[in-house]
C-alpha cells in the first residue's frame, strides 16, 4: 500500500481516459453537468456582449447587478443543492439495496419479458412506478420559499445594496443597475426552484435532463435578448426581462420531468428530514457566504475604481466563472458517485472514483488553461470596443488564464467533501480561506488596484484547493478508512 494515497495520482497516467465502467459512468453524469453548469454563464456572457454594444457605463452597471445576483443566488441554493444532492443519492442507493433482491426475485418469478421488468424497475422510474424521495420534496419546498424571500429582498433593498457595492447614488451606473437588478430579482423564485430540482436530478445521476431544461431555456433568453434590447428598445432592461422568461421556463419544464418521476408528496411531515436538510444547509449557508463574499468584495472593489475597470472586471470575471465550472461537472460526478459508494459501504468505489476524477480534473485544468489564453485574446472585442477597457482587461487575462487548473481542483475537492457528506470541515474551512483572503484583498488592492484584485482571487482558490487537498492527505474525516486500507491506494 502506498503511505499517502494521493502518490496514486502520478501513476498509470495513461489510464485517465479509460473506456471502463467508472469511466463510462463519470463521463455520462459529468459531460451534461458541465453543458448545464455552463450554460448560464454563457448566457451572461451573451447579456454582456449585447450591453456592452450599448455603453460601457450600462455594462458596468450591469456587472454590479449580477454581482449581487450570484451573491443571492449562491448563499441560498448552493447549500440546497449540495445537501440535495448527497442525500437523494443516499436515500436512492439505501432503498435500492433494501429492494433490489426482494423486486428482482418477484420479477424473475412473475414476468416473462424484459420490458415487463423494465417497468417494475424502481431506478428507472417510467411507466406507473415512481421513487419515493422524501429529500426531494423537502428541496423543493426549501428552495420554493427560499426563492420568495429572495425576490423580496432584493427588490426591496435594491439600491442600498448598490450603494454598498460602490454605486454611488449620483452616478451613472446607477440607474440601469436598479432597473437590472429590480427586474432580475422577479426571477429568483424560479431560480432556485429549478436549482433545487437540479439537485434531485443529480442525486439520481441524471444531469441530461437538466441539460436539456437549461438549454431550451439559454436558447430562449438569447433569441429574447436582442428583441427586447434592441428591437423594442428596452436596452437593460430588456435583457433582465428576457433572462427572467427564460428562468421560468426551465423551472417548469423540470418539474414537469420530476413529476413523472418522483411522488413529490412524502407521506408524513417526518419524511420530510426538514432537521437533516437545515443543519448541513446552515453550515454550507456559512460557507458560501464566505466564498461567494470574497468574489463581491472583489467586484465592489472593482467598481471604486471606476465604470472602465468594472467593465474589463466583469468581463473577466465572467470568462473566468464560466470556463471553470467546466471542471464542476467533474464535481458533480465525484459528489453523486461517493454520496452513493458511502452509503452502501463501498469504500473500492470511493477510492476508485475520487483517484479517477482528480486525474480528470488536472487533465481539463491545464487544457482550460491554455483555451483560455489565447480565445479571450483573440474574441476580447466581442465584448466591448472600448479602447480603455481593453487595455485594462489585458491585465486581467493572466490571471484568469493561469488560475484555471487551481479553480478545478478547487471546486472538485469541494465535490468529492460533499459526496462525503464533509459538510462541517467544508464549512469551517472556508471561513479561515476566506478571512484570510480578505485581508490580502483589501492589502493587494490598495497596493496594485485592479491587478491586486486579480492576485487576490488566485491566492483564494488556491487556499481552497490546497484545503481539500490536505483532507485526503492527512486521511482525516470521512477519509479515515484510508488507514486501514489493505489494498493499493486509489
Amino acid at each position: 500500500m502506498d503511505r499517502n494515497p494521493f502518490l496514486s495520482l502520478l501513476k498509470n497516467p495513461s489510464g485517465v481516459f479509460r473506456k471502463d465502467e467508472l469511466g463510462i459512468e463519470i463521463a455520462q453524469i459529468a459531460v451534461p453537468a458541465a453543458l448545464a453548469l455552463t450554460a448560464d454563464p454563457i448566457a451572461s456572457l451573451v447579456d454582456t456582449a449585447f450591453i456592452g454594444h450599448i455603453g460601457s457605463v450600462e455594462l458596468a452597471a450591469v456587472g454590479v447587478a449580477i454581482a449581487v445576483i450570484n451573491q443571492a443566488s449562491k448563499v441560498a441554493i448552493f447549500p440546497l443543492v449540495s445537501v440535495t444532492t448527497s442525500l437523494v443519492a443516499e436515500e436512492d442507493a439505501i432503498g435500492n439495496s433494501r429492494n433490489g433482491y426482494r423486486e428482482l426475485e418477484t420479477i424473475e418469478k412473475n414476468l416473462a419479458t424484459d420490458d415487463e421488468r423494465d417497468q417494475l424497475n424502481p431506478r428507472v422510474g417510467v411507466g406507473n412506478s415512481k421513487r419515493h424521495i422524501s429529500s426531494a420534496a423537502s428541496a423543493m419546498a426549501i428552495g420554493s420559499a427560499l426563492g420568495l424571500v429572495q425576490a423580496l429582498i432584493l427588490i426591496c433593498a435594491a439600491k442600498p445594496i448598490l450603494s454598498y457595492m460602490g454605486v454611488s447614488s449620483n452616478s451613472p451606473m446607477m440607474r440601469p443597475a436598479l432597473k437590472y437588478l429590480t427586474l432580475r430579482s422577479l426571477g429568483a423564485p424560479a431560480v432556485l426552484l429549478s436549482l433545487a430540482m437540479q439537485g434531485v436530478f443529480r442525486g439520481f445521476k441524471d444531469t441530461k435532463t437538466p441539460l436539456y431544461a437549461t438549454l431550451i431555456g439559454d436558447v430562449a433568453n438569447v433569441i429574447l435578448d436582442p428583441i427586447f434590447i434592441f428591437l423594442f428598445g428596452f436596452g437593460v432592461s430588456g435583457a433582465a426581462v428576457a433572462h427572467v422568461i427564460s428562468q421560468y421556463l426551465i423551472s417548469l419544464i423540470l418539474l414537469w420531468r420530476l413529476m413523472e418521476q418522483v411522488d413529490l408528496l412524502p407521506p408524513t411531515i417526518k419524511d420530510l428530514q426538514l432537521s437533516r436538510f437545515l443543519k448541513n444547509g446552515f453550515l454550507l449557508l456559512f460557507r458560501v457566504i464566505a466564498a461567494t463574499f470574497c468574489v463581491t468584495l472583489a467586484a465592489s472593489l472593482a467598481a471604486k475604481l471606476g465604470s472602465i475597470s468594472m467593465a474589463a472586471f466583469q468581463i473577466c470575471l465572467q470568462v473566468w466563472l464560466a470556463s471553470s465550472l467546466l471542471a464542476d461537472g467533474l464535481a458533480v460526478a465525484g459528489q453523486a458517485i461517493l454520496a452513493n459508494a458511502f452509503a452502501r459501504g463501498d469504500y473500492e468505489m470511493v477510492k476508485a472514483a475520487t483517484s479517477r476524477v482528480l486525474q480528470l480534473t488536472l487533465v481539463i485544468g491545464l487544457f482550460l488553461s491554455f483555451v483560455v489564453w489565447f480565445l479571450l485574446r483573440i474574441l476580447v472585442q466581442l465584448f466591448t470596443k472600448d479602447a480603455h477597457v481593453l487595455t485594462v482587461l489585458q491585465l486581467g487575462i493572466p490571471f484568469v488564464a493561469m488560475t484555471q487548473p487551481i479553480n478545478s481542483l478547487a471546486f472538485v475537492f469541494d465535490g468529492l467533501n460533499y459526496g462525503a457528506s464533509d459538510f462541517a470541515f467544508s464549512a469551517y474551512s472556508m471561513v479561515s480561506v476566506a478571512l484570510l483572503s480578505v485581508v490580502w484583498l483589501l492589502l493587494l488592492y490598495s497596493s496594485n488596484g485592479f491587478v491586486g484584485i486579480w492576485l487576490a482571487l488566485s491566492l483564494f482558490m488556491s487556499l481552497r484547493a490546497l484545503i481539500g487537498f490536505l483532507r485526503v492527505w492527512t486521511k482525516s474525516g470521512p477519509w479515515s478508512f484510508l488507514r486501514g486500507s489493505t489494498e493499493q491506494s486509489l
